[in-house]
């Protein structure tokens, strides 16, 4: 490779300008990530931070996850609570009502007995995804997985077979792009 008489790496006015110039995949915009108790700040930080990255509707928050203005969320996040939108329900089952509603069908992101692999998934033709991930140690609660219309789970090979929540949303929420654009 032929190095330039440059910084290989882009400025942040040009990652910024770049990457106005991209269009999300059709239907993944109107994808919400839906975090049902989250304990630590740092995986919803992270989680504001990728959702403003993959260009997503935005967040729903339930349970005891902490919501924004907080300091330790907002340390990961980097201003990205600012630009995506967000809502808070404390019960989970308003939420469930909410995105029928709406249209959503819910992905539950658990290693269930009825899970498949999430590159298998097959986006719906004529619904919206909300992909719901929940506790660090217990993961989503049995009651959501219920009313869930699918369950998804990353395929893992190693010895420990889980993720951190903020990366398994970064993870699922790609897949679920390249499906979007695959489509």
């Amino acid at each position: 490779m032929q190095l330039p008489g440059k910084s290989l790496k882009k400025s942040t006015r040009d990652i910024y300008y770049s990457n106005k110039e991209r269009k999300v995949p059709s239907g993944f915009d109107s994808t919400l990530l839906w975090l049902h108790n989250i304990r630590s700040m740092h995986n919803v930080g992270s989680a504001f931070r990728t959702a403003d990255a993959m260009g997503i509707r935005g967040l729903l928050l339930s349970g005891y996850t902490p919501c924004p203005p907080r300091a330790e969320l907002s340390k990961t996040a980097l201003g990205a609570e600012e630009t995506v939108s967000w809502f808070f329900k404390n019960d989970p089952e308003e939420c469930v009502h909410m995105l029928k509603e709406q249209g959503y069908d819910l992905v539950s992101l658990e290693q269930t007995v009825v899970s498949i692999p999430i590159h298998e998934f097959v986006i719906p033709s004529s619904k919206k995804i909300c992909l719901l991930l929940g506790n660090e140690i217990t993961g989503v609660d049995e009651s959501l997985i219920i009313q869930s219309q699918h369950v998804v789970e990353i395929p893992q090979y190693g010895n420990k077979h889980s993720l951190n929540v903020s990366v398994a949303a970064g993870i699922a929420l790609f897949a679920f792009h390249e499906l979007y654009r695959c489509r």
